[in-house]
Formats: C-alpha cells, sequence, structure tokens
C-alpha cells in the first residue's frame, strides 16, 4: 500500500458513510425516479457528481475554507439552499395536490424527442446540481475532511484524485438508487402510493429548509 493508502482509505470511509445516509440527494433522486423514470434519475445523479466536483475543487483551493470561516458568506450560502429546498418541497407538496393517473405515469425522458428531450435532460441534471451544490452542510462536509484527513503535504495531483474517486462513487451509489427505485416493480408499488410519499417528501424538504434557516440563526 502506498504512502497515502491509509489516508485515502479514512476519506473513502467517511465519504461512504456520508454518502448512505439520506438526505436531500437521496429525496430528489426518489422523486426524480418516481416522477419521471429512470432516465432522468440517472441524470440527477450525474448532476449530484458534477456538484461534488465543484465541492471539492473549491476546497482544494482553500476557498471552501474561506467560505466557512466567513459568517456572512457561510449564511448567504445557508438561506440560499433553504429557499431552494423549500421550493421543492412546495413543489412536491403541489404535485400531491393533483390527481394521480391511473396506473404507471410514463417516464417522461424516454418518450419524448428533439428539443424537450434536451430540455428536459438539463432540468434533471440541473435539478442534482443545485440540490447538492446549494446544501451548505456538503461544504462543511468537504472542507472539514480535506482539512483534518488530508494532510497538507499530499500532492495536490493526489487530493484532486480523492475528489475523483469522491465524485465518481457519489455518481455510481445515485445511479444505483435510481435504477432500482425506477424499476418497474418498484416504481408501480411507489405510484400506487404516489400522494403520500410526495407528501412525504414536500415535508421532508420543508424540514431540511427549515433546519438551515434555524442553523443560520444562532
Amino acid at each position: 500500500m502506498s504512502v497515502w493508502g491509509p489516508e485515502f482509505l479514512k476519506l473513502a470511509l467517511a465519504h461512504f458513510l456520508a454518502l448512505i445516509s439520506p438526505g436531500p440527494d437521496f429525496a430528489m433522486v426518489l422523486r426524480q425516479s418516481l416522477h419521471h423514470g429512470r432516465r432522468a434519475a440517472m441524470l440527477t445523479a450525474v448532476g449530484i457528481g458534477c456538484a461534488i466536483c465543484l465541492h471539492v475543487t473549491y476546497s482544494l483551493l482553500g476557498i471552501g475554507l474561506l467560505v466557512r470561516s466567513s459568517a456572512l458568506a457561510f449564511t448567504l450560502l445557508k438561506f440560499a439552499g433553504a429557499a431552494y429546498l423549500a421550493w421543492l418541497g412546495v413543489h412536491s407538496l403541489r404535485a400531491a395536490r393533483a390527481k394521480s393517473s391511473a396506473g404507471v405515469s410514463p417516464a417522461i425522458l424516454e418518450t419524448a424527442g428533439g428539443d424537450a428531450c434536451a430540455t428536459l435532460s438539463r432540468s434533471a441534471w440541473g435539478a442534482g446540481f443545485l440540490t447538492n451544490a446549494l446544501n451548505p452542510k456538503a461544504t462543511f462536509f468537504f472542507v472539514a475532511i480535506f482539512s483534518t484527513l488530508v494532510s497538507p503535504r499530499t500532492p495536490r495531483l493526489i487530493q484532486a484524485g480523492y475528489g475523483v474517486w469522491i465524485a465518481l462513487t457519489t455518481m455510481g451509489w445515485f445511479t444505483f438508487v435510481a435504477v432500482v427505485l425506477a424499476h418497474e416493480r418498484v416504481r408501480r408499488s411507489f405510484l400506487r402510493h404516489r400522494r403520500w410519499i410526495d407528501l412525504a417528501l414536500g415535508a421532508l424538504f420543508l424540514l431540511f429548509a427549515a433546519s438551515l434557516v434555524l442553523t443560520s440563526l444562532h
């Protein structure tokens, strides 16, 4: 094992434990799988992974530590994240009020074509990217692990490699989640209880938003 092996294992374990913990990213992939099907959910997973690259980049550049140490900047980030999560919550609650159609609703991206498909694909990717990028807990997590688990003597190239691993494993995990949740049987089962799931997701997003606001006020 290389000299950086133990360091990488500690970082990979910390990331894995954070990855499998339910949070806004998982809720978003669940929502996309339920409403739009497998392809949209997978593109959302890719968007989440791209946001991880953003977090890793500013952590390596030291910008993340600057943001974390600036009360105003970190508070603004929290409020931006809370606003986006609250919007998702309201959107889910409104969807729960709509009448659900019989059977399994069509997977929109699988049936759309041309410009509509491109627009929906960007929307799915953007949903994943914004959900993760505007999550201040993700900011804190990456600044924390790169400042505590990674030695300052570790070459930047090796640290960038750590970041690539984290981004790829994040994409892989949520792609797996998307495939499982969008499976016909699983999706059909979810859609039988679509209204209640939308209500639960709406409440969950609003809870995440309220949590960010409350922490900002302390």
